[in-house]
């Protein structure tokens, strides 16, 4: 039976959305021989009844296929509103356009949101895991993360020349809402001597004392510190959560005021906030693939009738758990013990107490 097909993408943008796209629509409509549409900006196309042909020579130049390496994403996204407050309008236009299935492409925020829709809707729904952040359990990739990763590292690789020339401690502050990956990541890939992350309790004394300690047994006048925007703000004991608030100022730049009292205003710092920054960008090759893997995975569950199914990276393959499992399960943060807080300390990084 000839299916039509629906693919969407929500939440906020991020490298490797258009890959997915790509391989959804070319193994469809190559293997398949359906129809495949996408919804545009999420659920805002559902409600408004909205469709968009998808064709593997859509956007084709000359033989150029320009999906391969373009950020963002063709179909448009949103991540704000109350979506569930027209819940009604939303299902009645997924009705009008006719789907027999619906790809999602989403962070937890999306999948939760999307799936309560699906349930209320009975859609037949594959979800595919996307974000810089990295914290959709179960997956050992996202879309997006690796591209972020990437970005971070050549701000530092930037940043590193001019702390090196003016002997500054460069402050780099990266997204990741309550997970640290990004900060870790590439705090590790770009050399960074101070990495902070919401799952490490860290005191400004330390911080500073390792920067002294650069200083005066090592030598090294400048330094790159990595911070993640969930980091907590500990006004005395990192290790008691009562005195840990959100910085008003942002976290970078209180990390910032706080180095430079500590040390009596001798330690110069400038702070550099990526913002979406980390968000753009060519998706690098290893979005590419996982996102390709994703698409043509999606479309073969579909052909199966395997649904409510979210796609998950494990051991070298793509495998698949239920979406309400997904949702049950907390965020996927740093593990404190893990090998990569393990391999940091090891090079004589600051990460905490």
């Amino acid at each position: 039976m000839k299916k039509r097909i629906g693919i969407l993408t929500s939440g906020g943008d991020c490298p490797g959305l258009n890959c997915v796209i790509r391989a959804a629509v070319s193994h469809a409509t190559r293997t398949y021989d359906w129809q495949v549409v996408g919804i545009p900006y999420a659920t805002q196309g559902l409600l408004e009844r909205k469709t968009v042909p998808l064709s593997i020579h859509g956007w084709d130049l000359r033989g150029i296929d320009p999906l391969l390496n373009m950020g963002g994403t063709v179909l448009g996204s949103i991540n704000k509103g109350d979506t569930l407050a027209h819940a009604d309008e939303i299902l009645a236009g997924y009705e009008a356009i006719a789907l027999d299935a619906l790809i999602i492409v989403g962070g937890d925020g999306s999948l939760d949101i999307i799936h309560q829709l699906s349930v209320l809707g009975n859609w037949n729904l594959i979800a595919i895991p996307k974000t810089i952040d990295h914290d959709v359990a179960f997956t050992e990739r996202a879309i997006g993360f690796d591209t972020a990763v990437n970005t971070i590292v050549d701000a530092i690789n930037r940043l590193i020349f001019t702390a090196a020339s003016h002997d500054r401690v460069m402050i780099i502050e990266v997204m990741g809402r309550s997970a640290g990956h990004l900060a870790l990541h590439s705090g590790i890939a770009g050399g960074a001597d101070v990495i902070l992350i919401p799952e490490v309790p860290y005191t400004i004394q330390g911080i500073c004392n390792h920067l002294t300690e650069l200083r005066e047994q090592w030598q090294k006048k400048f330094a790159i510190i990595v911070v993640a925007e969930g980091i907590s703000v500990c006004t005395e004991d990192a290790n008691n959560p009562s005195t840990c608030t959100t910085a008003k100022c942002g976290q970078g730049q209180y990390i910032a005021e706080k180095i430079a009292s500590c040390s009596h205003h001798l330690i110069d710092t400038r702070v550099s906030v990526l913002g979406h920054i980390q968000r753009g960008g060519i998706p690098s090759a290893l979005d590419r693939l996982t996102a390709t893997m994703f698409g043509k995975v999606a479309i073969d569950l579909i052909a199966q009738n395997q649904y409510d199914q979210m796609l998950a990276w494990q051991n070298g393959k793509v495998v698949t758990f239920p979406i309400q499992a997904v949702i049950d399960n907390n965020p996927s943060l740093v593990n404190p013990q893990g090998d990569l807080v393990q391999t940091a300390r090891s090079l004589g990084i600051y990460i905490g107490e």
